[in-house]
């Protein structure tokens, strides 16, 4: 069964609303499960509880079919979605573009230049969508060459 992981903010902003916008639709298309997540921060804990993020996904949505709502702690909002996408084995990842730049910035600490794109899918094997604000998309769908995809965008403002 193929797998889509879409990381949100709790409460969900317009951003996180048109990521899951993208993510359903995905999910629908590929006929796939779909796990909505959030990263409650261990410093800064909302005290987020696994309903109260499917109640404020569905205010926004509408009720979801096939749909996993998952709360993890962590230290590291980046590192707690990539530990999230390996251990449930993600097909698809859909997330916002400015988790995107934070992602990037991450990864460049840790390797020097990285192609995002390439990394993500060698490191994770899935495809990563990116979601602007308005609604817009990215991909890195497998079978597009680095050249062919489109970048991941910088969150510079967004």
């Amino acid at each position: 069964m193929t797998l889509v992981v879409v990381p949100v903010r709790y409460p969900p902003s317009s951003h996180s609303e048109a990521t899951l916008r993208e993510a359903v639709r995905v999910a629908e298309e590929r006929d796939a499960e779909l796990t909505v997540l959030h990263v409650d921060l261990y410093q800064n804990s909302g005290g987020v509880s696994r309903s109260d993020l499917k109640r404020a996904v569905e205010e926004r949505l509408g009720r979801l079919d096939r749909a996993r709502y998952v709360v993890r702690r962590g230290f590291l909002v980046e590192e707690t979605i990539l530990e999230e996408i390996v251990a449930e084995g993600a097909d698809v990842v859909v997330i916002g573009s400015k988790q995107a730049g934070r992602w990037r910035r991450m990864v460049q600490k840790l390797l020097s230049d990285p192609d995002i794109d390439s990394f993500l899918r060698s490191e994770l094997d899935c495809t990563v969508i990116t979601v602007d604000a308005d609604g817009g998309t990215t991909s890195n769908e497998a079978g597009e060459s680095p050249s062919d995809a489109a970048p991941l965008p910088d969150d510079g403002g967004d």
